[in-house]
């Protein structure tokens, strides 16, 4: 093993495990068999036994073992604690509107429970296959639905006596004791239920030939091709069961595998053809570590940690039985597969244990001829026609979303095999469920001179041409850096500014033009040069796409020499045609930078102050993750205070919030002469099993920062978790066909949890495909309001986002946030400076 991956090994040795909320742990990923790793070494030794679903090859862990992480969430019961919504949470104005949604009814008898016993062995027998094999034996489970990872045994059915003893024996003939004790007696609704549901859910969609690959479910017997591009799409599912109000559902969501039809053989060499021999090692590793590749031969997926060119296939490697084998022997015995190249090296991946308390980080090695590459190359955001071929091929429009969902329900319902794993459990798969959502109002937008009332309630781009703008300061001294190439566009492009700018209200003169060499170090070196404190913007036009021309010029004119920079495209104002447009929004930007405001919406709250905040990972740093904080200073909610920092953390959890908090508060009152009544925060990039977390560390530093903001009476908080990717989708049916709801759509039952203060909106349109609902919980709220007015509220925040005039699916202070954390992230890496944090200019 090289430096890197040991390094990594010993990282994942050492990681602490989180404390389990439960005491018995699930886990839905695949148990290996021998044959699935090649070249497996161990860095430490310990037996792992897992809980198998019969033959589905799933596990389930005794406590010390992973929970899925959303499980875990549901052992957080945050609605008992608000008084106003402990009885109802649902809201009722707005038109209601009848809903289609992915969701399926699961019935099971009125007294079900799950029966948990614990099994011991005596002897003590280490193999979980043979124990299992053992107990399985026995008639008096024969029957019976069962799953069991070795150590727990869940039943259906209740076993006679609480304590049974049996015995079986062993090929070699030996006697063996088993001791079979009743534990605990489960409701449907708990969490270890739901897991073992999906358990059951997983093992049905295995027989109708779908394999797993991370937590979704595809078909590889129908691929879709798109050979321009030489990709494979693998049609699936994600799914999920779970207890939403007072029923158990079944959910799926269509789902696509995308891989590339090229090796990373392939890849590799290409690469080295490219960049030449000398370099070909260092270009590599840089190029594929932390790629996810798929073995076809099994259909699982691994994670390049690194490559390790001393190894190759014609060198052995040890059996778990001890026998050594060259990899070219083995996978012609195991799969009858002839490997053409003798000399390629082999990647290394580090596989993750299945148990928390588990030092055993496993090691696997792969050849790079049997590894197809999955998701999309580096580049292919900006490949408009790959990213068209790839979207007319996964953007299902509302109809052919439940074609596909209709389908999957007819397989389970017709496949002998599964309707038998569900009876045998006592569950029976029922129909699609429909719902009541409701449709709230459209908002008026408030600009200078009048209010708006746009054509399209999701896009108002045209009424803001000629429309002034709420406030703007006026661009006098300010710097255009471009190569000589781009002088003539440059020219144009600046003239069209100040023909946009005069309607807006956003008046500009004359800028310094400075010309300098097609290289980052050039634009960088008239920065240095020619900005001065007087300097209001930097605007560079740029010859490339190249990231270093973004990230150095960021970099610098965020934090080391704080002044607003506009980056634009040379090939952006070569567009014909468009530069009117183009230079509106650059206009538009501009005016932000500078801490101007757009337009504005009618908030009925008085003095609320709205918090958006957002957690990355860092591009270039691990175990570096961002956080970002955006909060509005004025009572129109038109101005914004943005804080960012980068901290060590093994979660995506901020502990600088106090900090922030404090910051904006002391903005607050230096604006306002007095502290916010309200304050709402949405915290967006909350990662499954983390509420808990929020709960008990997050919270708290909000509440300390108020509490000490004022001797008399601190303002009340709410905390809402935001989440853009969510399983359930709504449709609404009109005629024969379906279509995506209308802005403005709130679903505050049936979908919902019943332990949760919860609801979905959907803010926005789209041109095509599906819709998808932003996800709100409320976990914190002093503040009381009323179930419509906080869903309101929260509608109302989705038209203040100034980088886009229309609707977007989140709060504009949460995707304030996550522009702020991306910028940092991906280019800077650093800390912006104070002095910008009274201006957007991250947009």
């Amino acid at each position: 093993m090289s430096g890197r991956a040991r390094v990594r090994a010993r990282g994942m040795a050492r990681s602490p495990s989180a404390a389990e909320p439960l005491s018995v742990a699930l886990s839905d990923s695949e148990a290996s068999s021998s044959s699935d790793h090649v070249g497996t070494s161990r860095i430490s030794q310990k037996y792992e036994g897992g809980l198998s679903s019969g033959d589905a090859g799933c596990t389930v862990k005794e406590r010390g073992g992973k929970i899925r992480r959303e499980i875990m969430d549901l052992s957080v019961c945050t609605r008992e604690k608000l008084a106003h919504v402990r009885d109802c949470k649902r809201g009722s104005s707005g038109i209601p509107v009848k809903l289609v949604t992915n969701l399926f009814n699961l019935d099971l008898p009125q007294d079900w429970r799950l029966y948990q016993y614990h099994v011991t062995y005596s002897p003590d027998i280490e193999s979980r296959r043979l124990r299992t094999a053992l107990l399985y034996s026995r008639r008096e489970l024969s029957n019976k639905a069962k799953a069991f990872d070795g150590v727990i045994l869940f039943l259906s059915q209740k076993l006679e006596e609480k304590v049974m003893e049996l015995s079986s024996e062993t090929q070699r003939g030996e006697t063996v004791k088993m001791t079979i004790s009743l534990t605990r007696e489960l409701p449907a609704s708990s969490p270890v239920c739901i897991q073992v549901f999906s358990i059951i859910f997983k093992k049905i969609l295995k027989k109708l030939s779908m394999y797993q690959i991370g937590r979704n479910f595809y078909k590889p017997s129908e691929p879709v091709e798109i050979p321009r591009h030489k990709l494979s799409l693998w049609p699936g599912f994600a799914i999920s069961v779970s207890h939403f109000e007072s029923k158990l559902l079944f959910g799926a969501d269509v789902s696509y595998k995308i891989l590339r039809n090229e090796t990373v053989l392939e890849f590799m060499t290409d690469l080295c053809h490219k960049t030449g021999m000398s370099c070909c090692t260092q270009t590599c590793e840089k190029q594929l570590i932390g790629l996810i590749v798929l073995t076809r031969y099994n259909n699982k997926t691994y994670r390049i940690d690194d490559i390790d060119w001393s190894v190759k296939p014609t060198h052995t490697f040890q059996k778990r039985d001890g026998t050594e084998i060259t990899y070219v022997d083995y996978y012609k015995q195991q799969y009858d597969i002839t490997l053409s190249d003798l000399n390629q090296p082999v990647l290394v991946s580090l596989l993750k244990s299945k148990r928390n308390d588990d030092t055993d980080v496993r090691m696997a090695h792969l050849i790079p001829e049997l590894c197809y590459l999955t998701g999309l190359p580096g580049q292919a955001t900006s490949d408009f026609q790959l990213m068209k071929a790839v979207a007319e091929e996964t953007r299902l429009s509302p109809l052919g979303r439940q074609q596909r969902l209709a389908r999957l329900a007819d397989d389970i319902q017709r496949n002998k095999d599964a309707r038998f794993e569900l009876e045998t459990w006592g569950l029976h798969f029922g129909c699609q469920m429909s719902l009541t959502g409701r449709v709230v109002p459209s908002e008026k937008i408030i600009i200078q001179d009048h209010i708006c009332e746009p054509v399209s309630a999701a896009d108002w781009s045209k009424d803001m041409r000629t429309c002034k703008i709420l406030s703007a300061q006026s661009l006098n001294k300010w710097l255009v850096i471009c190569s000589n190439r781009a002088e003539s566009v440059t020219e144009s492009f600046l003239n069209c500014l100040r023909r946009v700018g005069r309607p807006l209200g956003f008046n500009v003169d004359q800028p310094k033009i400075m010309k300098v060499q097609e290289n980052p170090a050039a634009f960088l070196h008239a920065i240095q040069k020619y900005v001065d404190p007087e300097v209001q913007l930097v605007m560079c036009i740029l010859p490339s796409n190249q990231k270093s021309y973004y990230d150095s010029i960021k970099k610098y004119l965020s934090s080391d020499c704080p002044v607003p920079s506009q980056c634009v495209l040379a090939q952006t104002l070569n567009k014909q045609g468009m530069m009117m447009s183009i230079a509106t929004k650059i206009a538009l930007q501009m005016t932000c930078k500078l801490g101007g405001e757009l337009w504005a919406v009618e908030i009925p709250l008085k003095s609320l102050m709205v918090v958006g905040i957002d957690v990355c990972k860092d591009a270039f740093s691990q175990g570096m993750v961002v956080v970002g904080f955006v909060a509005n200073i004025n009572p129109r909610v038109t101005r914004w205070f943005s804080r960012c920092v980068l901290q060590r953390t093994s979660a995506d959890v901020a502990d600088c919030l106090k900090v922030f908090m404090t910051g904006a508060l002391n903005r607050w009152f230096k604006h306002n002469h007095g502290l916010p009544a309200r304050i709402i925060v949405y915290r967006d990039g909350v990662g499954d099993g983390q509420l808990k977390t929020l709960i008990e560390y997050e919270i708290p530093q909000l509440l300390s920062s108020v509490s000490e903001a004022s001797s008399n009476t601190s303002p009340k908080l709410s905390v809402i978790v935001v989440r853009k990717k969510c399983l359930p989708r709504f449709l609404t049916e009109t005629g024969r066909t379906l279509q995506n709801p209308p802005p403005g759509t709130i679903v505050d039952s049936g979908a919902t949890r019943p332990e949760w203060y919860d609801f979905y909106l959907i803010s926005r349109v789209t041109c095509r495909g599906t819709i998808s609902p932003t996800y709100y919980n409320v976990i914190y709220d002093d503040n009381g309001l009323k179930p419509d007015h906080m869903q309101r509220l929260t509608f109302k925040l989705c038209h203040l986002y100034y980088n886009w005039p229309g609707l977007i699916s989140v709060p504009a202070p949460c995707q304030y946030a996550h522009k702020l954390t991306f910028l940092v992230a991906q280019s800077t890496h650093k800390e912006p400076s104070l002095e910008l944090a009274n201006s957007l200019f991250y947009l």
